[in-house]
């Protein structure tokens, strides 16, 4: 049985990435796709954990060898995952993660248009914009550009299956993960998972001997 893609995004400041792996610690039977990107790594952050940090030159080296499933620039960095992060793991029936932006989630809904898609909102632009002053990583001239390219990336709200408000972070979880959840409990997806228990069922009986 072929696995389910989840496809998570959001503004930057939101909340997406302590949400997913909320989540993630809650659901492992979810992997989660580890991104390149051409931005150097932030405080805290460790390669192949947060990232796969590469330099430009190196990541458009894979964009033109096909290495990427999904790509996209994102505030000034490229941003991307790799092939063989998500369709080997599919055909295995792994379900996979993809922590992306709005661009990226439009390139994997054209190739896989059954993946699930969530969108994570702020209860606010004021909340948005003290999480970002939160991280304190960022100039003022930084977080005045990310609070304009977030208003652009809410637009695209509308292109997603689902949407969750992170407001109360706790609330926010166990909306991102009845997502996961119901997604498994389609009838499609029961109908191949149990095939054995509906034929079972719906069996004509054989009348008892006397």
């Amino acid at each position: 049985m072929r696995g389910t893609l989840f496809i998570v995004a959001a503004p930057s400041g939101a909340g997406k990435s302590s949400l997913v792996n909320a989540c993630l610690a809650r659901d492992p039977a979810i992997r989660l796709s580890i991104s390149f990107t051409s931005r150097p790594p932030r405080p805290g952050e460790r390669h192949a954990e947060h990232y796969h940090f590469i330099d430009a030159a190196g990541f458009e080296a894979m964009i033109e060898a096909g290495d990427f499933f999904e790509c996209a620039r994102v505030h000034g960095d490229w941003k991307g995952t790799a092939r063989q992060s998500v369709e080997p793991q599919l055909a295995a029936g792994q379900d996979v993660l993809l922590e992306i932006d709005w661009q990226g989630a439009r390139q994997v809904r054209e190739k896989v248009p059954e993946a699930v898609s969530v969108f994570i909102l702020p209860p606010s632009r004021e909340a948005l914009e003290l999480r970002m002053r939160k991280r304190g990583q960022d100039s003022d001239e930084v977080i005045a550009r990310r609070l304009a390219a977030a208003r652009e990336e809410m637009s695209h709200f509308h292109e997603f299956d689902y949407v969750v408000v992170n407001e109360e972070f706790d609330t926010a979880v166990d909306e991102l993960c009845a997502v996961f959840i119901a997604s498994r409990l389609r009838r499609a997806q029961q109908a191949q998972r149990h095939h054995g228990l509906i034929e079972a069922l719906l069996a004509e009986s054989t009348p008892a001997s006397d």
